[in-house]
């Protein structure tokens, strides 16, 4: 029988689900860099868990809003289950400093890449979900998202999402977007992009992913324009 450690008890105490088989957990840390023959990592499970997660957002919003349509549901729903998000509930409650890491992913940052949490995020709630079946799982993601739920906006879309509308909307060309620069150790790298318009608006932003960047741009853009 496999015994967690001290710490991964401690975590589940504080995630609060305790695991039948311990080996779920350790499973859903193990990333694939550090996965062998006799030790699986968490990419199946994080397959499985993106799928729960989403039918149980799904299941939220609509229970927390009878009225809305789908076209208001669909940019909050992408906006809970983005991997964004998955990192952030994942930060949260401190997954990176329990991955099993292979030593080059250690090295390079890998317990704070997004990626990295977002997909352990998925990955634990899989294991729970596998572990003690759907009600549980359901449990624990209204737990760990718990106001995110509540809070999320009436309109959810991302900013490259909107701002790429607004262009549409007055028939120019999709927003470009350019690498400015990249800075910064390889285990946190700084990127700096520019998103410009065909009418010849453009935003400048610095994040530590270019997604993120892109992001930042894009809202320092709409911001800009009043949209």
């Amino acid at each position: 029988m496999i015994k967690l450690s001290s710490e991964l008890r401690q975590f589940s105490a504080d995630i609060g689900y305790e695991f039948k088989d311990p080996g779920l957990l350790i499973t859903a840390l193990t990333h694939s860099s550090i996965s062998s023959a006799t030790r699986s990592d968490n990419e199946r499970l994080e397959f499985l868990g993106d799928r729960v997660l989403g039918l149980v957002m799904a299941q939220a919003l609509l229970d927390l809003d009878a009225k809305a349509t789908e076209g208001q549901l669909a940019p909050r729903f992408n906006a809970l289950v983005r991997k964004e998000t998955c990192a952030d509930v994942a930060r949260s409650i401190g997954i990176g400093n329990l991955l099993k890491l292979g030593r080059s992913e250690m090295i390079s940052g890998g317990r704070r890449k997004e990626a990295l949490l977002g997909d352990a995020m998925e990955a634990l709630i899989a294991a729970v979900y596998r572990d003690g079946g759907f009600t549980e799982a359901q449990a624990l993601i209204l737990r760990l998202w718990n106001t995110r739920i509540t809070s999320v906006k009436a309109d959810a879309r991302d900013p490259k999402t909107a701002l790429q509308e607004w262009a549409q909307a007055r028939k120019g060309p999709p927003p470009n977007y350019v690498e400015l620069s990249r800075s910064g150790p390889d285990h946190a790298p700084q990127f700096e992009i520019e998103v410009r318009l065909h009418s010849g608006e453009a935003a400048q932003a610095k994040a530590g992913s270019k997604r993120q960047a892109e992001q930042a741009a894009a809202k320092l853009l709409l911001e800009r324009l009043g949209a």
